[in-house]
């Protein structure tokens, strides 16, 4: 595969947070929230990043983003607004970037948040809301601006009118159009979708998908897009990855996971998407026992307690992440020999 269409490469993120005791407050642990991720997005595409609560994927966008601080690994992100005379485009890595070079980064990588009623100012009108990255980058001001906030308004299905509005005037569905307009405004390459859906009502979560494919294929935009319902990710994503306790476990092009899962893992979270057929039995497999604490992970392959297959070396030893072919990466001991149930057996 050619390096050419990788917009963004994370290699070994990392992201532990302290556990403080006592009236010195101490270290005397850490939560390993993302232990080592290795993944690429492509330009253009979308990479859906599915898990069970609490496995770090929230964690996982804003690390790349630099809204957390990474404890260790590289982001390596492909800058076309950085580029320098006679260059394409100028490779830089997230972790290690300035201060300065960070705040120019903004314009090409931006989140969409998971609240759309959390994540708005209620005390600024829609207008300022959508229009300060703007001012922040010192890119618009004035009448140029509010046309600017107007053509972002347009372009995710709200009128002009709204700017003089205050986000508690709209509905859910209409709240996270602004929160998309506001991630427009820097016209960048990459966007972190937080589980952008997941608290509107299905039928609004449908316009809002569309929404964000049309605004894909219209500016060019490449999606990170976090979620925890696969049915979703089925319809949006070109490629997913599957995340365990801190580690993605697989990583597939959609058709290919969906219908020849490798990890057991993934075939267990697999056996819960509802399939349209009151006529079909869907046999759900029920994983044992609890998650694992991030604090305190089990030794050899995390999934080895709940897992049904799993058989000594699981136990001992960390199963490498390894491609099958075909770009399908899979990190279990057991890969080639098991043999796992699709979404949908014919």
């Amino acid at each position: 595969m050619s390096s050419d269409n990788i917009l963004l490469n994370v290699k070994g993120l990392k992201k532990y947070f302290p556990v403080r005791k006592g009236l010195l407050r101490r270290v005397v642990a850490h939560v390993k929230a993302v232990d080592g991720v290795d993944m690429y997005i492509k330009e253009g595409e979308t990479l859906g990043l599915v898990g069970e609560s609490g496995c770090g994927k929230t964690t996982t966008g804003r690390t790349i983003l630099r809204l957390i601080e990474p404890s260790e690994g590289e982001i390596l992100f492909r800058s076309k607004k950085l580029a320098r005379s006679g260059e394409e485009y100028r490779e830089v890595d997230v972790v290690t970037a300035h201060r300065k070079l960070l705040k120019s980064l903004r314009r090409d990588m931006q989140i969409i948040f998971q609240d759309p009623y959390s994540s708005l100012n209620p005390r600024m009108t829609v207008g300022s809301i959508v229009g300060e990255p703007l001012l922040v980058h010192g890119i618009a001001k004035g009448a140029e601006r509010e046309e600017r906030v107007r053509e972002l308004l347009g372009a995710v299905g709200l009128k002009p009118d709204h700017m003089k509005r205050y986000p508690h005037e709209f509905s859910g569905g209409q709240r996270q159009r602004i929160g998309v307009a506001r991630a427009l405004a820097l016209d960048p390459q990459l966007i972190v979708a937080d589980e952008p859906v997941s608290a509107l009502d299905v039928s609004i979560q449908a316009q809002v998908l569309n929404l964000l494919e049309g605004l894909q294929e219209e500016f060019g935009l490449t999606y990170l897009f976090v979620a925890h319902d696969l049915s979703v990710v089925k319809h949006i994503s070109d490629r997913v990855a599957v995340m365990y306790l801190g580690k993605i476990v697989e990583l597939a092009e959609t058709e290919q996971l969906f219908g020849d899962p490798k990890h057991p893992y993934t075939e267990a979270l697999m056996s819960a998407v509802p399939v349209a057929d009151p006529d079909y039995d869907v046999e759900r497999i029920l994983l044992e026992g609890d998650v694992p604490s991030p604090v305190n992970p089990p030794s050899g392959c995390y999934f080895h307690p709940r897992c049904r297959y799993a058989q000594d070396i699981c136990k001992t030893d960390d199963p490498l992440y390894r491609d099958l072919g075909n770009e399908h990466f899979v990190k279990c001991h057991l890969a080639e020999t098991l043999d796992l149930r699709p979404v949908v057996r014919e």
